[in-house]
């Protein structure tokens, strides 16, 4: 699971992705917060990506309003292509990448939950595995939203250690930067190929 993280820097972005002009975000997110994802770009043959902004919780096109995000910020491999609020991105292969600085998570091994902060060893930019959704709001505005994808971290040497004791380990899937071309065009059928897990010695933690 993962419900807070940092982004990069707008500058930080438009170097990683090229992307056109400036998007005004917040580096601080939370479920609901308007974030950025990237995914292919789309009839535009000139770039291989397109940055938009969106919402931090995914809203598929039956969704109420905007307060659904802040139950489908993660999106659970073992039931994403079943579950009404993910499937339809899912079988679409509508992947995104989720630029995170870094990630946050508990670590109740002392007792009580102590925020953790996860980052890169080598310090780049971590390309989180997402799926993204557009949602028409009440007012007829076309909202963006993407969401996170976990897999179970059980056995992992790192992950394995956060969150509360009695509760399954999650992890979101970090790809590396060799992969992000691939999983952006990837079918629905090789979707599953990428939810892998990230080297324990290639991630940081530190608690805050």
């Amino acid at each position: 699971m993962c419900s807070h993280y940092e982004a990069p820097t707008a500058d930080h972005l438009a170097d990683a992705f090229g992307s056109e002009g400036q998007l005004t975000l917040q580096l601080d997110l939370w479920p609901g917060y308007q974030g950025a994802f990237v995914r292919a770009a789309i009839d535009n043959p000139d770039n291989d990506f397109e940055l938009l902004p969106g919402i931090f919780g995914l809203l598929p096109a039956w969704a109420k309003d905007q307060k659904l995000a802040r139950h489908t910020y993660n999106a659970r491999t073992e039931t994403v292509a079943e579950k009404p609020s993910f499937r339809h991105a899912w079988r679409k292969a509508q992947h995104c990448i989720i630029p995170a600085a870094a990630i946050y998570e508990p670590d109740w091994r002392s007792g009580k939950a102590v925020p953790t902060r996860f980052t890169r060893a080598d310090g780049g930019m971590m390309c989180i595995a997402g799926l993204w959704e557009q949602w028409q709001d009440p007012a007829g505005q076309i909202i963006h939203s993407y969401s996170m994808l976990t897999i179970n971290a059980d056995e992992h040497p790192l992950f394995r250690h956060y969150h509360r004791p009695e509760d399954e380990k999650r992890m979101v899937v970090i790809l590396p930067n060799g992969l992000i071309r691939d999983w952006l065009k990837a079918s629905p059928a090789n979707s599953m190929e990428f939810m892998r897990p990230y080297p324990a010695d290639r991630l940081t933690a530190t608690s805050e």
